[in-house]
Order: structure tokens, then C-alpha cells, then sequence
């Protein structure tokens, strides 16, 4: 991601914040700007001082305390991009639900942040019923649903459970599982990679060259995760996969791979940010030392990406390390897994819509 600065002061900015703790402006996410913006009072609504020539106010979830992003007023909307996408939400009666809604919400947001550069189709279900993406937040026991809520992805709708955004939780989840990793990052970046498997996969025409890199789809999914479940992995999965779990069903694989992806891009692009460069000593099998000096997000080819990926990834895990924690990216790509990466990296790059994004 992107690090931002205060127009007004010059202060350093996260993502997520709502005030500049230097110079008191307030301050609002611009999706159709990609930026965050100093803003100031102007009669019902607020200028930004990066973009003077547009009245905007705030996305109608920003009240709750769950959202930063504004959209010009002249747009007539009174959600943001993002908060448009949902369907169901948290019921917020329940006092700790507003906290664990407003953590999935910064995850959810940081994701759309990566769609809206990546310039990929996104709509929303009240706009394009057939093909468009939904959220629902859910308690796992959700009346609803029935009991047994899982976090998935249907036909253009994203469940989380609720339970996801608990960290205590969460971790008991990925330690009985066995995984390295698991955020809500993650999971946002995994369960959207199965909407745009139908989206630019099976409704785009490319079923074949998915099948050329991924294997058919077509195997049954159910028996073929519950034989992941019960059996585990292949032994030599590594050699293949960028997770244990991708090598569960081509579906499961192309999701994963789509997260990791994700994953790569976003990252480079905070260390091209920050002006980060690695100098790799000594000999770790790495080509070349990293200094991002392009737009990760619009990188000719998956080579250029994976060749800042290593070194950076090497010097970001030694450091976790040092201070006692996981690596960052607990995981290693082998050539076929890089080849995977590069048909994700080939597909986002041919159904780029090419227009800025929208607000």
C-alpha cells in the first residue's frame, strides 16, 4: 500500500487514520483519488486538500466508527465504494460486535484499495445482480443460515464469520488447522480470488489455459477437500504450491495463489513507498538486491515482481525473527508456484479495466 502524507503538515499517515495528530485536520480516504486527504469544513460538506475542485463527504459508515473513505457529493451516493458492497452486517446491538465489524471492515477496505489500483471489475449486487460481489459478516450460528456458518465465497458473495475477526480466535483456528498464516487479509484476498475465478476464468473465456496451469476443475470438490482434511496434503506439495491448502482442488489452488498475489503486489508497493532497497550479502540464491523503482500494480511480467519479492521477503522475515516473531511470509515458491503467479499476474493485467478508479 501506498504511504501517505498530510497535505496540510507533511505528517506520515496510516491507512486507517481519521485525524492528523501534528496539525489536527481531519482526514478522509478519496478511492477516487487513491489517496488520503487533508480535509476542511465547506457549508454541508468537506473540501480536501488534495482535491479542491470536489465537495465530498463521508461514507454513511464512517458514524460508526468503521469506515474513512468520502465520495463526492455530487455522486448522490451516501455509502463508499466498499461499504456498498455489503449485504449483511453485524448486528451492532450486540455491544462487541461493533469492535469485530470494524476490524473486518479494515480489512475489507484494504482489499478493495488493491482492486481499485489493480483496475479489476468491481461491482456491487443491488447494481449487477448476476455478476456483481456482495459481503455478509456473519455469527457462525446466524439464524438465517442455520447453524454452521463458514466463511466461503457463493456465486458473488463473501461470507466471513464473525468469530474470523476475534484474534484469540482466529489463532486457536490456525493452530488446530496447521497453518502459518491466517488474517483477515487473507481471508478477504483468498474468498475474492474464487469471485474472479468466475469472473474472468469461467465467464472470460479461459477455462482451457486455466486448466494448462491449474488442472481441471472438474473433479468433485467436496470429496476432494474432505480427502485434503482427512488426508492432508501430497508429500512433495512445496514443489507445486504456494500453500499446503492450494493443493486441496484447482479452485482452491488458483484462490490461494490469487491471495498470495495480492499479497506480493501490495506489499512492494509499501516498500517502494517507504524507499526501502535490500542489499542481499552474501549468497542466499538471489539474483538481485531489491529497489522497487516501478508501480508493482502495472509490473510487465511476473519476473520483475518475484525478483524484488525474494530479497525483500528474506530481510522482512530475518527481522521478525529478531524481534521473535513468525516470519512475515511464512511460505517458499518454487518454480511452478511462480509460474502460477504468472498466470494470475497475465489474467489481472489483461482484464485491467484501464480507467481510474471510481468513487
Amino acid at each position: 500500500m501506498e504511504v501517505f502524507a498530510c497535505q496540510a503538515c507533511g505528517q506520515v499517515l496510516y491507512f486507517e487514520n481519521v485525524l492528523c495528530e501534528r496539525c489536527g485536520h481531519s482526514l478522509g480516504y478519496l478511492p477516487d483519488r487513491a489517496t488520503i486527504s487533508a480535509i476542511e469544513p465547506d457549508n454541508e460538506a468537506w473540501r480536501a486538500l488534495a482535491a479542491s475542485d470536489v465537495q465530498y463527504w463521508f461514507c454513511g459508515n464512517t458514524e460508526l466508527g468503521v469506515c474513512n473513505w468520502m465520495l463526492p457529493v455530487a455522486s448522490g451516493e451516501r455509502l463508499c465504494i466498499a461499504c456498498r458492497l455489503n449485504k449483511t452486517i453485524p448486528d451492532i446491538a450486540v455491544a462487541e460486535n461493533l469492535a469485530l465489524w470494524a476490524k473486518l471492515e479494515a480489512a475489507k477496505h484494504r482489499l478493495i484499495y488493491s482492486l481499485l489500483k489493480l483496475r479489476l471489475p468491481l461491482k456491487n449486487q443491488a447494481d449487477d445482480p448476476e455478476g456483481g460481489l456482495g459481503f455478509e459478516f456473519l455469527d457462525k450460528d446466524y439464524v438465517p443460515h442455520g447453524q454452521g456458518v463458514l466463511t466461503g465465497h457463493d456465486n458473488g458473495t463473501i461470507t466471513i464469520v464473525l468469530d474470523e475477526a476475534d484474534d484469540a480466535k482466529r489463532e486457536h483456528a490456525r493452530v488446530k488447522l496447521g497453518e502459518p498464516y491466517r488474517t483477515l487479509l487473507g481471508h478477504f484476498r483468498h474468498e475474492v480470488g474464487h469471485y474472479f475465478w468466475n469472473l474472468l476464468v469461467r465467464d472470460g473465456g479461459q477455462i482451457e489455459a486455466f486448466r494448462a496451469v491449474f488442472g481441471s476443475e472438474d473433479q468433485d470438490y467436496a470429496a476432494a477437500l474432505q480427502s485434503h482434511y482427512a488426508n492432508g496434503p501430497p508429500a512433495d506439495w512445496q514443489q507445486n504450491f504456494v500453500s499446503a491448502y492450494a493443493s486441496a482442488h484447482p479452485w482452491e489452488d488458483f484462490a490461494e495463489t490469487w491471495a498470495h498475489y495480492l499479497h506480493i503486489v501490495d506489499t512492494l508497493e509499501t516498500a517502494r513507498s517507504f524507499g526501502i532497497t535490500v542489499k542481499a550479502r552474501g549468497d542466499f540464491g538471489l539474483d538481485k538486491d531489491a529497489a522497487i523503482a516501478f508501480d508493482p500494480h502495472s509490473a510487465p511480467s511476473i519476473e520483475q515482481l518475484v525478483d524484488q519479492w525474494l530479497p525483500l521477503c528474506f530481510a522482512a522475515n530475518s527481522m521478525n525473527r529478531s524481534m521473535g516473531h513468525p516470519d512475515l511470509y511464512p511460505f517458499v515458491l518454487a518454480p511452478a508456484a511462480i509460474g502460477k503467479l504468472g498466470y494470475i499476474h497475465t489474467l489481472i493485467q489483461g482484464n485491467a479495466l484501464g480507467v481510474a478508479p471510481g468513487s
